[in-house]
């Protein structure tokens, strides 16, 4: 009889995607569904961006260079000093969506049976690289009335061993929003120099930073040769289709070792590289309108949130997601509910289960993820929707009272 992999059976499904067929059903039935599961904005991506590629002019859609095109890494360096981080085009490698970035570090640095340590809840999707690169992730929980912010240094040391290679954050956070401090980030390096280990941090959403100021990992003093920057021009420019990312480390060796895999894949997108290099040279302001878009959406989300009777939502930092705490027995059960049960005024909202967000088993049942992606009258019509589902939801729940200092 024929099997399936083992690393093919371990591998989870997404939290995010799992229940569009119940979406999908539940729009045949002529329900409108406003869809906060996923990370997709509804922002136009730049015109700009759009006509480099429309009216690219070559007769042969040839390779790139593996390291993607020179002259978009040389465009992209200049983008990164402009944000603060003094990096050459040599030490960029172009991937295929942040994802490839994420991946091709795991298997440049880390051998099976490795372990990561990641800040829950953490992006879906690293369980599933973990996997594919036969790494075990090792969770430490941040916690909704902290707004979830970075758990201490002795939580990371209770975790530490001989096989721990690497600590991974996002920042700012999908799922929570959460944006790391310039302190929070020195005490991520004061770990990693001690105990000799990798950063990987995911920088995917470092324009939308709206409490404060972004500090990447990449200008961490001390531990240039322990960093790997992934990053992606998915949300910054609102081209998720797209797929194209990068991989930035100053660390030659581990630069070398992903070229490598790189090569094996041979190039990354082309058009989405003549895209991405177009956009670079957006004017410097074409971030302020679509930052302040999301403010606006971010706001009334948490403040709708918080005034439903039983919910608590801190307000995020940055990025467009957050993590809400619901009077509900099981997330999981409650997001498909909502498609498949309920409707009103013939809508209803799609969210993501929290469940899938979390490493530890038994955390984030009675919390989702909500990506303020639409604009403020959908995100209203959702957060309508929502109020009256928890009304008529028969898993009810009634939760302790909770200080809701951090919501703002």
């Amino acid at each position: 009889m024929l099997t399936i992999s083992h690393r093919g059976e371990t591998m989870p499904p997404s939290p995010i995607r799992k229940l569009v067929p119940f979406a999908e059903a539940a729009k045949k039935k002529g329900t409108k569904v406003y869809h906060l599961n996923i990370g997709q904005p509804d922002i136009e991506t730049p015109k700009q961006a759009l006509d480099a590629v429309r009216h690219a002019d070559f007769k042969v859609l040839e390779y790139s260079h593996s390291a993607g095109n020179e002259s978009y890494r040389r465009k992209l360096s200049e983008y990164y000093k402009k944000a603060g981080i003094d990096v050459d085009y040599t030490q960029i490698i172009i991937t295929t969506g942040g994802s490839e970035a994420i991946l091709f570090g795991f298997m440049s640095c880390l051998d099976p049976g490795d372990e990561v340590i990641i800040p829950e809840p953490f992006y879906a999707n690293y369980n599933g690289f973990a996997v594919e690169a036969g790494v075990e992730v090792k969770p430490i929980t941040s916690y909704i009335e902290s707004g979830f912010a970075l758990p201490p240094i002795s939580e990371f040391e209770k975790v530490i061993g001989p096989k721990t290679k690497a600590i991974v954050i996002c920042n700012p956070n999908n799922p929570t929003g959460y944006l790391y401090s310039h302190e929070e980030m020195e005490t991520l390096k004061q770990i990693v120099i001690k105990h000799n280990l990798y950063l990987f941090s995911d920088e995917a959403y470092r324009e939308f930073c709206y409490d404060g100021e972004h500090f990447s990992a990449m200008q961490l003093k001390g531990a240039e040769q322990n960093v790997l920057l992934m990053d992606t021009i998915s949300k910054r420019y609102s081209a998720c289709g797209g797929r194209i990312g990068a991989l930035v480390t100053r660390n030659k060796q581990v630069y070398d070792t992903v070229m490598k895999f790189a090569q094996a894949r041979l190039s990354p997108p082309s058009f989405a590289q003549i895209l991405g290099e177009a956009a670079v040279d957006l004017p410097a302001n074409y971030f302020d309108a679509t930052k302040s878009e999301y403010l606006k959406r971010r706001d009334t989300l948490v403040s709708r949130l918080n005034a439903m009777p039983g919910v608590f939502c801190p307000n995020p930092g940055g990025a467009f997601y957050a993590i809400a705490r619901l009077p509900i027995d099981d997330a999981d059960k409650f997001c498909q509910w909502l498609l498949e049960s309920f409707s009103y005024n013939k809508q209803t909202v799609m969210l993501a289960p929290a469940t899938g967000f979390y490493g530890t088993k038994g955390l984030g049942l009675n919390e989702v993820r909500l990506a303020y992606v639409l604009n403020s009258d959908d995100l209203n019509k959702a957060m309508d929707c929502l109020e009256k589902a928890l009304e008529a939801y028969p898993g009810r729940t009634e939760l302790k009272a909770v200080e809701k200092t951090l919501a703002g």
